[in-house]
């Protein structure tokens, strides 16, 4: 299995790098790993980040 930074991921969902380590100490990304005071995370994780990015909350997306 190939792993990656926190930086190529932040790179490739377009997040910060700190929003991914959140994510990583979390749980949040399935398969994460900590080695050596870094985060080694699998190459095809999916993005799991729910916060809304456009800025707007659509119907129904508030838990009321």
């Amino acid at each position: 299995m190939d792993y990656i930074s926190i930086k190529q991921l932040s790179e490739r969902w377009g997040i910060s790098t700190r929003r991914i380590q959140i994510l990583c100490h979390d749980g949040r990304i399935p398969g994460v790993m900590w080695i050596a005071n870094t985060w080694a995370i699998p190459a095809d994780a999916k993005n799991t980040d729910a916060r809304v990015k456009s800025g707007k909350i659509l119907k129904g997306d508030l838990n009321r």
